[in-house]
């Protein structure tokens, strides 16, 4: 009877030994890493059993926003340069952990059953086009990439009416996809995941290239786990799965 209790208190030690060293790992990421990221994860995990990754995902912008207020993050990935660089110079991510990790496109879709007709930008003054999906630019990357390729065109101001602005790229996406606008401007990897229901009209040329960085926050209390997970996106089973999803490998 006395080594059976001795086995429980055992058992029960080492349970509880397993508990106080499993970390949680935050990783806080673009709103159109959410599908990719997730099955990343789930890998990830596979192979660190003890530990667990939970996913925070919005708008890069607002990401940062958390943070910059003291929300609790391991790990930063953003859609965007700009994005990273406030957090650089906010002094909130490590030093030399910056690491650009995949790219994407911006283009513009429609509902699959739309029959638009679109062969450029210059479209968008079309009387056929009343609505257009768009991130705020103040927070959402997709948005910035829009605002800049509109600049160009010099359409941007003219458009403005038409203009529904979204807190993230998947909630342009979704406006599109229930047939609430007639077009939007999302990644190419958003529009690869609801196939069935959007359609890309057109891939829009871009002067800044939609790269993605990430890296390690300094107030992180899990850095080797932080620096692995990182390394993980790196890998190539993690660019594997992004290219899954509809991204794609840096190019040099």
């Amino acid at each position: 009877m006395v080594n059976k209790k001795i086995t429980a208190a055992i058992f029960c030690l080492s349970i509880s030994c397993l508990t106080a060293n499993a970390d949680e790992l935050i990783v806080s990421a673009a709103a159109s890493l959410n599908n990719a990221f997730n099955e990343i994860g789930q890998k990830f995990e596979a192979t660190h059993p003890n530990d667990k990754v939970l996913f925070n995902f919005a708008a890069s912008g607002t990401l940062l926003q958390q943070m910059a207020k003291g929300a609790p993050v391991d790990v930063f990935a953003s859609a965007d340069q700009e994005t990273m660089n406030q957090a650089e110079q906010k002094k909130l991510i490590v030093d030399n952990s910056r690491k650009n990790f995949t790219q994407n496109t911006l283009v513009i879709i429609a509902p699959t059953q739309s029959t638009l007709s679109f062969n450029g930008l210059t479209d968008l003054d079309s009387e056929a086009i009343k609505r257009i999906a768009v991130g705020n630019p103040a927070s959402v990357p997709a948005g910035r990439y829009t605002q800049e390729a509109l600049e160009q065109t010099k359409q941007w101001q003219a458009l403005q009416s038409k203009y529904i602005y979204t807190q993230n790229v998947r909630q342009a996406l979704d406006y599109v996809a229930r047939q609430e606008v007639d077009i939007g401007f999302v990644y190419g990897s958003d529009a690869a995941i609801m196939k069935d229901k959007v359609k890309v009209l057109f891939t829009i040329p871009l002067k800044t290239p939609v790269t993605y960085p990430i890296a390690q926050l300094k107030d992180s209390k899990h850095s080797q786990l932080a620096n692995e997970f990182i390394d993980f996106i790196l890998s190539k089973e993690g660019q594997q799965i992004l290219d899954n999803y509809g991204f794609s490998t840096i190019k040099p």
